[in-house]
């Protein structure tokens, strides 16, 4: 089947949507029974919690993956939410000003649903259990949006306040802004970074923002948002601007991906580098629709994270190098002062690897507070089970992983189809693509009209200006008209979607017709119909649409 747009991506449409989602639970099942039985009795021997994160529970495992999208404010954070989810969301502001200091998470729900961050805390079927210790100054800016929204049925997005400026850094949050985002840094599976195109002030705020996410630049992805607004040459310097101030703060010899594009799903402002933006959002979009498939993988990974730290080996050397009875508290801070040396000497007698000790710092830090007395000695028989899980436990997943990725293509995903649609509740003006019916007992599968036929005359004029061969254009043609729209790639390819109704990559007066309709009552600032409504399938197709439905459904 020829795609003009996203060929690639339309397979993962319609084949995907009527393709029975296989069992996919086996693998989370048995991460999290070797967590619970061979990790979880180490962490609480050796206070895991006190020093790096509270230990896991079944929602850790069990709930979708999530997507953080942070950057200061203005950047387009809540747009690019509402570009992705083709609706707003209760409690989305937009504006050039900080417009809220709130952390939403976006799950999906049978019913719309807003849950204030305290109450949302002690649902144990929702992973926000931990972040009790933050206080009621971050639960009173903390809250869970449930809507019954196709892509949160594969994923589920965290908003977070704007990033202050520098003229802004006086004003306190009230709570430990650092702290919260590398929380959620930890959990989630893709972290969004936006960056707006016209400004790209390094703050104080922004630079400790990075210190969160040291150690998940995996998760990492950079996007200049508003690219269509600047020039070509401006776009290179900002560019460059923000490929120099990244590198002086992720200290890493890998060099960061950014993305260049302009998310929302309105006309963008043509420019030398149009094609540019619409390749860069497609690879974004791929990368994000991909991520209930990795999941399993990232959870493994996190997993073997904790495992590998060299925490244990920690706690047992402070404790057996602290006295009995007398100096107890003066050869605590010495030991802390002597952290550093403290590493090297477990590096060498334990032959553990320098990347698997935690941060030196911040290490002492929490140390400072602990009472070392309370510390426990190596327990060979923890350690035995430890080093199963990272020697044998994992290998035997691997099958199931392998088993896994031959099931790719049946997996859920978040499908283009449904990063559509404009959001402009303020100028919406209708819905041209239902039709509304006079008698109630006149269905809208009875109605015989074409509602595009009034405008057919018209749309015919473009059509045979395009010079059809035996009566169609060919997707390329019809690419090199539809793309004069500005319209996003995203956009265009759904709309293909719903005009080749016969599916042979083809569009005949009729279809293009339709096609045409589609594409004014989206500039218009209309939805987008998901599924092509009855009445506007062309009467030429509507014998055969049914005939195919009733295939699929056999």
């Amino acid at each position: 089947m020829q795609n003009p747009f996203l060929e690639s991506q339309l397979a993962l449409g319609w084949q995907e949507q009527r393709t029975k989602q296989p069992d996919v639970t086996v693998v989370t099942e048995e991460l999290k029974n070797l967590y619970y039985k061979r990790l979880l009795p180490i962490e609480k021997h050796y206070s895991f919690h006190h020093f790096h994160s509270p230990s896991y529970e079944d929602a850790d495992f069990d709930n979708k993956p999530m997507v953080l999208v942070m950057g200061q404010y203005s950047t387009g954070k809540t747009t690019f939410i509402r570009y992705l989810l083709e609706e707003e969301f209760p409690g989305s502001r937009v504006g050039p000003e900080p417009t809220t200091d709130c952390f939403t998470a976006l799950m999906y729900g049978e019913e719309e649903r807003v849950t204030p961050g305290n109450a949302i805390t002690v649902d144990p079927k929702k992973p926000f259990r931990n972040l009790d210790p933050f206080g009621n100054s971050f639960l009173n800016r903390f809250q869970c949006v449930q809507m019954p929204n196709p892509v949160l049925e594969s994923i589920s997005i965290i908003d977070t306040p704007g990033i202050l400026t520098a003229a802004k850094r006086k004003l306190s949050r009230g709570y430990d802004f650092q702290a919260v985002l590398r929380w959620f840094a930890e959990r989630v599976d893709r972290i969004i970074l936006l960056f707006d195109a016209h400004k790209l002030e390094f703050s104080d705020e922004l630079t400790r923002a990075f210190g969160a996410l040291y150690g998940y630049e995996d998760k990492l992805r950079v996007v200049l948002n508003k690219a269509d607004r600047v020039d070509s040459q401006q776009l290179m310097r900002v560019y460059g601007a923000l490929m120099w101030s990244l590198g002086k703060v992720f200290r890493t010899p890998e060099i960061l991906r950014v993305y260049i594009g302009s998310f929302w799903s309105e006309p963008r402002q043509r420019c030398d580098h149009y094609k540019l933006i619409e390749l860069e959002e497609e690879d974004l979009l791929t990368d994000i629709r991909n991520l209930p498939r990795n999941a399993t993988v990232r959870k493994l990974n996190d997993l073997v994270k904790r495992a590998r730290l060299a925490h244990a080996h920690i706690i047992s050397h402070l404790k057996q190098e602290m006295p009995t009875i007398f100096c107890r508290e003066s050869k605590k801070h010495n030991l802390i002062y002597e952290l550093p040396v403290i590493f090297t000497k477990i590096q060498q007698q334990h032959r553990v690897p320098a990347g698997d000790f935690p941060d030196c710092t911040k290490m002492q830090e929490k140390l400072l507070g602990q009472d070392f007395s309370k510390f426990k000695t190596l327990k060979p028989s923890l350690m035995n089970s430890l080093n199963k899980l990272l020697t044998t436990d994992i290998a035997s997943l691997v099958p199931l992983f392998q088993q896994q990725e031959q099931r790719k293509k049946s997996l859920p995903a978040v499908l283009d189809g449904e990063f559509l649609g404009t959001f402009r509740r303020d100028q919406f003006k209708g819905d041209p693509f239902k039709e509304m019916l006079k008698d109630d007992e006149i269905s809208e599968a009875d109605s015989d009209e074409w509602v595009v036929e009034k405008y057919k005359p018209k749309y015919d004029e473009i059509f045979y200006n395009l010079s059809p061969h035996d009566g169609k254009l060919s997707g390329t043609k019809v690419k090199e008209w539809m793309t004069t729209t500005h319209l996003p790639n995203s956009v265009l390819a759904h709309i293909w979607r719903l005009a080749d109704v016969d599916r042979d990559g083809m569009l005949d007066n009729e279809e293009f017709a339709l096609a045409v309709h589609l594409i004014e009552g989206k500039l218009d600032g209309h939805w987008l119909p998901r599924e092509l409504p009855s009445h506007l399938v062309p009467p030429s197709k509507r014998l055969s649409t049914s005939s195919d439905v009733a295939e699929t459904t056999i």
